[in-house]
């Protein structure tokens, strides 16, 4: 087991952001070709998206990095301690990784600033890899049974109210009324998005067949390889029109490449648009209305959800349409209603004081 000597710094958040890819290229081979194999388990066994197998990674280099006594606080290239190290190379890279191991690295982790969000997700990341890692025989014992985090918080951003959505919406009418084809493109998704509640890689990866203007449905592919179809209103349907018609060929005739020839919403450069492109015109158009809380995509795929409970919608329907796994998720969207008719309540009843 690491003692406090051959840690040398934290793997977690804190101060000092740790670089796991450093920490990655030091590990012994064994160690690395278990989190190779690992992560290709991830992408192509369990379809997870790529934005979770590289937050799963992450925390798994991070707990490979601890128990080899990797030190990510040191200046120049990562090192180790040798002794330890030495013995887990003999063991296939995680000889030693038992309950005290992975008690002792969420401990760390939680010293070094960790929420107990962040807690909570590094402890399932590491129960999983130790599922995964006993399965295929290199532990002889699944240590992540016994592993315990801090519940996480559930909790939600703030959501816009129905109008500030709308003056959202017409704000970002101004650009793409003069045709400008990155203000179609720009309008296009935050309709999309507002209209289905969508994630932004279920966006970004929509193709041109995904897209049913007769039915007015979209069909997307959601976490782990699930597909499901999403209806969408009269303004997203002319949003996506305008944008197809008179916007995405015009930006694809300028890019220096065609590789995303199949995709709805494309970048400058020819390819995919990008999730963080998605991120910046979603923040910039909630900047531009008065009093709303700065958000992301995310922030309106709940805002979304809210308004259709909000406007009678029951939650088996609304844990269909946002792909929710269980329906406890959904449920997470009764609190913001109801918080929301207890402040209504409070300020406009005369007997509410």
């Amino acid at each position: 087991m690491p003692t406090k000597k051959s840690r040398g710094g934290r793997h977690g958040t804190g101060p000092q952001r740790i670089d796991l890819r450093r920490v990655r290229q030091v590990l012994p081979a064994p160690a690395v070709g278990l989190i190779d194999a690992y992560e290709r388990h991830l992408s192509l066994e369990r379809g997870l998206s790529e934005h979770t197998v590289r937050a799963y990674v992450g925390d798994v280099v991070s707990l490979l990095g601890f128990l080899h006594g990797v030190d990510p606080a040191a200046e120049s290239e990562a090192t180790r301690t040798t002794d330890e190290a030495d013995d887990n190379v003999r063991g296939g890279g995680v000889n030693g990784l038992d309950i005290g191991v992975l008690r002792a690295w969420l401990a760390d982790q939680r010293e070094g600033g960790a929420s107990r969000t962040t807690l909570s997700r590094r402890a399932a990341a590491a129960r999983a890899f130790s599922t995964w890692a006993y399965q295929r025989g290199a532990l002889e014992h699944d240590a992540g049974t016994r592993l315990v985090a801090p519940r996480a918080y559930r909790t939600l951003p703030g959501v816009l109210r129905p109008e500030q959505a709308g003056e959202l919406l017409r704000a970002s009418q101004s650009g793409a009324a003069q045709d400008d084809p990155v203000a179609l493109r720009d309008l296009a998704a935050l309709e999309m998005l507002y209209a289905t509640g969508i994630r932004v890689s279920e966006l970004c990866g929509l193709d041109l067949p995904d897209v049913d203007f007769e039915r007015r449905v979209v069909r997307v592919l959601g976490k782990g390889g699930k597909e499901r179809t999403v209806p969408f209103g009269v303004p997203a349907e002319r949003a996506i029109r305008a944008w197809l018609d008179r916007g995405r060929m015009r930006v694809l005739a300028h890019a220096s490449s065609r590789s995303a020839v199949e995709a709805v919403f494309v970048g400058v450069r020819g390819g995919r648009m990008d999730p963080r492109t998605v991120r910046r015109v979603v923040h910039e158009a909630v900047a531009s209305v008065p009093g709303a809380a700065d958000m992301g995509p995310h922030g309106l795929r709940h805002s979304a959800a809210t308004h259709l409970l909000e406007g009678g919608a029951d939650l088996r329907s609304v844990q269909e349409l946002l792909g929710h796994a269980t329906l406890a998720t959904t449920q997470l969207y009764t609190h913001v209603t109801v918080e929301r008719l207890k402040a209504i309540h409070d300020q406009t009843h005369p007997r509410a004081r």
